[in-house]
């Protein structure tokens, strides 16, 4: 399993990268593995705002469709439009080739509430011995 140590996790599996006063978000591996084969992403508009844990896309597989939550608020500057075209990477690279959305920072102190990489490595572990997602 994959955790990039540059990243901060929510509980619902997603990771947020700060670049400055923007941040880019996307699904992290473990989850990408729990889904198993993506076949669909539908993404949010650019200059769409959302609070931190609301829901902001879709992502279908070929097991379930789940929902994505943003991992901190803020208003959406740039998707990945990629991902329509070839949702595979989010199985191929969730930290890299496949990010979600870019998005303004509306409140920097909600990253206080995610955890780190060494945290999100406990996180899993104790959530894959319960039994899973």
């Amino acid at each position: 399993m994959k955790i990039d140590k540059d990243c901060r996790y929510a509980e619902t599996h997603e990771w947020v990268r700060v670049e400055g006063n923007e941040a880019v978000t996307g699904i992290t591996d473990y989850a990408q593995d729990q889904l198993s084969d993506v076949v669909y992403v539908e993404l949010p508009e650019v200059g769409d705002s959302f609070a931190k844990g609301e829901a902001y896309a879709t992502v279908e597989s070929v097991k379930t469709a789940s929902e994505v939550y943003m991992p901190i608020g803020g208003e959406i500057i740039e998707i990945n439009s990629e991902l329509e075209a070839e949702p595979q990477l989010v199985n191929e690279d969730p930290f890299g080739a496949a990010w979600f959305v870019r998005f303004t920072i509306a409140d920097p102190s909600e990253l206080d509430d995610l955890m780190d990489a060494d945290a999100y490595e406990k996180f899993i572990a104790a959530e894959g011995a319960k039994g899973g997602h």
